[in-house]
């Protein structure tokens, strides 16, 4: 069972929940930026939550199914079809054999991700099966999708034989974990470095540079300055890290970020924000506010809890069909 790509879209790439366990030899966690839609999307087809998907970035691929497939699509809201049936998001959908799957714009956000029943099973690499595109190596032999690719599914991911699409008339509502309308508002724990103004990064407004990537989001906003701007040596950074370079322009890190870094560290985004930040699209506008390391986990916490009863409601559901 397989996936043949027939056209790659923008950037799309298999990702899972990450590579851990290897950030004392500089190797970056990568995965999925947005977590809770790939977990999502997962659950829906009945795959562990933790699973590999193909995340898509702002324009999707076209993708051929040989056989019967259960997919889900999550994430940034895209433009889905198979033949003149639109495929809407966040449910699961049924595919009938020799199905062409054709993924365009994502209309809000700027990631949606696929689910496959079984998980696309690319070779593992350092116990994770995510694309990791600074290294060259995981996914589809470490790069973005190509046209002509063929990804391998899971042997028991066939699903029942069906003649037409059936989409379930049920769907998860993504709120309050994504929130697609406005300014968006990131939660930051306080930073090893000090700013010279400490309101200055909760009081502005910035926006989202067209030079991101995977790496991190370049901000454009008001010049920020630390109290102390003496050279420092390199410093242990993460997905989610808020670093300030020479010239004033925050820079939020991703999944693809380094393990280390020079420029002063002044904030880092909790976790349960980290989805709202993945799908965060050039010239977008986004907000600072300030909470506790208590207020964070209780956040988290708050999080996997939702994902969890969202597990529990689709296998209800999945009961039921």
């Amino acid at each position: 069972m397989s996936v043949q790509v027939l056209s790659p879209g923008l950037l799309s790439t298999v990702q899972d929940a990450g590579r851990f366990g290897y950030r004392g030899a500089g190797v970056g966690v990568s995965g999925a930026l947005d977590g809770y839609s790939r977990a999502v999307a997962n659950l829906l087809v009945g795959n562990p939550a933790d699973a590999a998907v193909l995340e898509i970035t702002l324009h999707g691929p076209r993708l051929l199914f040989r056989r019967t497939a259960r997919l889900a699509l999550c994430g940034a809201g895209v433009d889905a079809r198979v033949g003149s049936l639109e495929l809407p998001g966040w449910r699961p959908v049924d595919l009938p054999a020799d199905s062409e799957l054709q993924l365009g714009n994502c209309r809000n956000g700027c990631r949606t991700y696929l689910a496959v029943a079984g998980g696309f099973r690319v070779p593992e690499v350092l116990g994770s099966r995510s694309t990791d595109l600074r290294g060259g190596f995981g996914g589809s032999n470490g790069r973005a999708l190509r046209a002509g690719d063929v990804l391998p599914l899971s042997p028991d991911s066939v699903q029942e034989q069906t003649l037409a699409a059936k989409i379930a008339p049920w769907w998860i509502d993504p709120a309050p974990d994504l929130e697609f309308n406005g300014t968006t508002t990131l939660r930051v724990l306080p930073g090893h470095d000090l700013l010279a103004q400490d309101d200055t990064l909760t009081m502005s407004t910035f926006r989202v540079a067209a030079a991101s990537n995977r790496q991190g989001l370049r901000l454009e906003g008001p010049s920020l300055r630390v109290t102390k701007t003496s050279e420092r040596i390199s410093e242990p950074v993460a997905p989610g890290t808020l670093q300030l370079p020479p010239d004033g322009q925050p820079i939020v890190l991703l999944a693809d970020a380094q393990t280390v870094g020079g420029y002063p560290r002044i904030g880092h985004v909790i976790s349960a924000d980290l989805p709202r930040l993945a799908q965060l699209r050039p010239g977008d506008y986004l907000r600072f506010e300030r909470i506790e390391p208590e207020h964070a986990r209780l956040l988290a916490c708050q999080q996997r809890q939702r994902l969890a009863r969202i597990g529990l409601a689709i296998e209800n559901r999945s009961r039921q069909r």
